[in-house]
């Protein structure tokens, strides 16, 4: 079994794009538009893994639920990224912290999405 993709329903396209290809570095690789909707998948060129986003014709007042926790990227250098997230105008919902593992300890932050989705990034050991 290979995991494909997640999706997700955007409010407004355009932030939601920049947001996960300029900041996080997907890559738009195709999209479907369908009677009630506009799919975009964003693909992790590393791993093949997508982001499908869905753009409704007909917006609904999207709510956060209390399932649904993060998703995790990994980057090279936390303190490198805290300054392209800064520099485009976005901020860290928990700042760059060590989070105590067994034996050992991860470097994390944690953002949000312009949907509110939270985004867990994890430095690279």
């Amino acid at each position: 079994m290979k995991f494909l993709h997640s999706m997700i329903r955007v409010s407004n396209l355009e932030k939601s794009l920049e947001f996960y290809t300029r900041l996080l570095g997907l890559k738009l690789s195709r999209k479907a538009a369908l009677d009630d909707c506009t799919l975009y998948w964003l693909k992790d060129e590393i791993t093949g893994a997508e982001i499908e986003l869905t753009d409704n014709n007909i917006k609904d007042d999207y709510k956060n639920g209390d399932v649904f926790g993060h998703f995790a990227f990994e980057t090279a250098n936390l303190d490198e990224f805290t300054k392209k997230v800064h520099s485009m105008g976005y901020e860290y919902l928990y700042e760059p912290f060590n989070m105590p593992l067994e034996g050992d300890t991860l470097r994390v932050a944690f953002l949000k999405d312009p949907d509110g989705n939270e985004i867990e990034l994890i430095e690279a050991k």
